[in-house]
């Protein structure tokens, strides 16, 4: 496999072009017409010695590499991927057909007249010293004004910042290690660095006017090291581009473990074939581990898929893929309250990925008009399920919640909460089942079942019990073919193992469950016919190492959840995802659970920037050591009204009963107006019903008392991208999240290494040195 490299600012030179302006003069026309200025000319005689100058010498570089390589396509053919550093990668992104050489020379004239105008700043090349060395001596300096602008080679590396900053850190670095040279580079700015910020917002609000296709080509980003994802937003990635480091050394080692044996360069010298020479030799070759099941892992992602297909790992079940139409073994789980909304899972099926819609929570009409939006956008072969929320006091709820699903057609739930099997579940399970040609039975509808016991489990694995198929049948719920078919048939397909999760979690440990879960299916007799039931993990999945650690424990598949509520696209408010951003792993905790509260059910939430967990223990506890309200005594229940309900308890109840009558359920509230204990529990159980709504629909005024479900993944998914664009939840769109874990987990599997920071969609920013040919600056910016 062949990349394709085009070389950045620090190339150009006078008489550069002289070999291809002859062979394409309508293109020359265009770029005079777009720049008001001769490119022959200014390429080829230079008065005024203009190319210095990073308004004319962007433009006049990007046109010349644009020409160069339409001549070597006319000779190689088109490459499978392509790369270029920094002013490069825009020269990459044409070549690929995101941009069309019009709409790319004006982008890059106004890139070079933003970068041109910054002033004030300085910039050096480090050569025979690697990232880590001098990450490590300018955090020994304490040295926040210089930043890493390019991390180009094991053995270059180009800083960035205040003047006396980068003349310090060089002597510093100089003083450190005698083998270590420090090249002032001949700029007036600290580029790929937080100076060049305003430059960036005023670049990423052009690249959001301008319009962009997908890449023909994967084009591997600076700032993530890892191609643009298909279906994704261009400026995501290249929008912060200008101020971010430039990860080349990366992105040489993801070519590598890709498949790419050679590489051509577009450009004055061969700096970047260099670059990747030295890749090459530093490179630990990758060994291929023993696959969890299905196909070899690939390396990372592998050549370029179809358009509008987008990466594919090829690490889990491949039988997973194939029944859950998604290109990654890689699942997002519904979260209750239409939090996974219509729109992540329309943009999970727009990008080939698969989403649960979140149904838990919510009403039958706001489930139906939720199946319609879906279903009137997803494409056309595109999978996407439902949540199957268990109620153990609304049994009627469950049963319309599966009417509804089986009208619509819906193919995929996700059972939650369920600690039994039941008559509705196995009725969306059995419907349609059938016998194909040769007699196997098939299942139509497919259940994924979350479970956390084995004895929950046990009874996913095994076919519904025969007096239930019974009497769906007697009923008429059933035929009595689906019966039979279904009774060759476990009632789950697939079985997610569920962790230390946001939400009800049982708190467990994936190294016990997994394999636990693992041995009991492959222990319990498998129904006769069918096909073996699929084991995956979900909870505390926030990194790519944890994506493969799950992967090397033989799980099938992962689904994430906490993680995807930081999104775009997630049904929660702005003010709950600026908490979440800012998470650490430490940042959660316990809570009651509002709909299992009598029984000391539990949650794991937030806590910190919100008071719900103490206070909602604070009333669990005031629960189990009172017989009721008038049990608690003046001083405590004041307190209550002014800081947990900031109303009177009377207030409350009164908003209870209207709560109850709105909803039919008249006669359970008049049981509870004359069980002290019971009105108790119910009052305390508004307070969970308002936190959530209060986080929900982001009420400013009540944010101390916000209820968000969250596990320790998100502090976790939030250290991976620290420092990157993805660090504003703002680009954290839910198929780049997914593409980031699995490519990320993918490239650790296939290396047989887990690196500590892998950072697959990371930010890198742009500037090389070339360590054999001092002093020449190359791709400076």
């Amino acid at each position: 496999m062949r990349a394709l490299l085009f070389a950045g600012q620090g190339s150009q030179r006078r008489g550069m072009g002289a070999d291809v302006f002859d062979a394409y003069p309508q293109h020359c026309a265009l770029a005079d017409d777009i720049l008001g200025y001769s490119i022959r000319d200014l390429c080829l005689r230079d008065e005024g010695d203009r190319l210095r100058l990073t308004r004319y010498a962007q433009p006049a570089l990007f046109t010349v590499h644009a020409l160069s390589y339409l001549a070597w396509r006319e000779q190689h053919g088109e490459p499978d991927i392509l790369a270029g550093h920094s002013l490069g990668e825009l020269n990459a992104l044409t070549a690929a057909g995101v941009f069309d050489l019009d709409t790319g020379l004006r982008l890059v004239a106004e890139r070079g007249r933003l970068m041109g105008e910054a002033d004030g700043g300085a910039m050096a090349a480090v050569v025979g010293a690697g990232l880590n060395r001098v990450e490590e001596v300018l955090a020994a300096a304490g040295r926040a004004d210089v930043e890493i602008a390019n991390d180009n080679s094991a053995t270059q590396v180009v800083i960035s910042g205040s003047p006396a900053g980068v003349a310090a850190a060089g002597a510093l670095l100089t003083a450190a290690d005698p083998g270590i040279r420090c090249v002032p580079l001949p700029v007036s700015a600290a580029f790929h660095s937080r100076d060049m910020a305003p430059a960036a917002e005023s670049f990423a609000r052009l690249l959001a006017g301008t319009v962009a296709g997908q890449p023909r080509v994967p084009v591997v980003a600076n700032v993530s090291a890892r191609p643009y994802p298909m279906g994704g937003v261009v400026a995501d990635l290249l929008g912060p581009q200008i101020r971010s480091r430039v990860r080349w050394a990366e992105s040489m080692a993801w070519l590598i473990d890709a498949g790419v044996t050679e590489v051509a360069e577009i450009g004055r010298g061969r700096v970047l074939t260099g670059f990747w020479r030295e890749a090459l030799a530093a490179h630990v070759p990758a060994r291929k581990p023993k696959p969890a099941a299905g196909p070899a892992p690939n390396p990372a992602a592998g050549p370029a898929p179809k358009p509008g297909a987008g990466t594919r790992t090829g690490i889990g079940s491949a039988r997973f893929r194939e029944v859950y139409a998604t290109r990654h073994a890689y699942l997002t789980g519904s979260m209750y309250q239409g939090i996974a909304s219509t729109d992540l899972v329309v943009r999970m099926a727009r990008a080939g990925l698969f989403g649960f819609f979140g149904a838990g929570g919510l009403s039958l009409d706001r489930i139906e008009k939720a199946l319609a939006d879906i279903k009137g956008r997803v494409p056309a072969g595109a999978a996407f399920g439902m949540n199957l929320l268990h109620d153990m006091s609304d049994a009627a709820l469950e049963e319309a919640t599966v009417d509804l699903y089986l009208k619509h057609g819906v193919r995929h739930v996700e059972a939650a909460a369920f600690t039994r099997v039941t008559p509705g579940l196995v009725r969306f399970r059995a419907t349609g089942a059938h016998r194909a040609p040769d007699g196997r039975p098939v299942a139509r509808n497919q259940v994924l079942a979350k479970v956390s016991r084995p004895e929950v489990a046990r009874q996913f694995l095994a076919p519904p019990p025969a007096g239930m198929l019974t009497a769906l049948v007697a009923a008429g719920a059933l035929t009595p073919d689906e019966a039979a078919a279904a009774a060759d048939l476990p009632v789950a397909g697939d079985l997610c193992v569920e962790s230390d999760s946001g939400g009800h979690t049982d708190g467990g440990v994936a190294l016990a469950l997994v394999p636990t879960l693992l041995r009991l299916r492959d222990g319990v007799p498998a129904p006769a016919g069918g096909e073996p039931v699929r084991v995956g993990a979900a909870g505390g999945i926030g990194t790519p190492e944890a994506v493969a650690a799950c992967f090397l424990l033989g799980a099938d598949f992962v689904l994430t959840g906490s993680i995807n509520q930081c999104t775009p696209q997630a049904g929660t408010s702005d003010a709950v995802k600026d908490l979440l951003a800012g998470l650490d792993v430490q940042d959660v905790g316990y809570a009651p659970a509002g709909d299992l509260f009598e029984l000391g059910s539990r949650v794991q939430v937030v806590r910190r920037g919100t008071m719900f967990a103490a206070r909602g223990n604070q009333l669990y506890e005031l629960y189990r050591r009172h017989t009721g309200l008038d049990d608690i005594d003046a001083g405590t229940r004041g307190a209550l009204e002014r800081t947990v309900f900031r109303r009177s308890l009377d207030d409350v109840w009164r908003a209870v009963e209207q709560h109850y009558r709105d909803t039919g359920r008249t006669a359970e509230f008049r049981a509870a107006a004359g069980d002290p204990r019971r009105r108790m529990a119910l009052t305390f159980k508004w307070y969970f019903a308002e936190s959530t709504r209060a986080a929900l629909t982001g009420d400013s005024g009540n944010a101390a008392n916000f209820q968000i479900h969250c596990g320790p993944a998100m502090g976790a998914f939030n250290r991976v991208v620290e420092g990157t664009a993805m660090q504003s939840w703002r680009h954290r769109d839910v198929d780049a999240i997914a593409d980031l874990l699995m490519t990320g987990a993918a490239a650790l599997l296939s290396s047989g290494s887990a690196p500590a920071e892998p950072h697959p969609a990371h930010e890198r920013d742009d500037l090389r040195w070339t360590s054999t040919a001092l002093p020449q600056p190359l791709s400076i910016r």
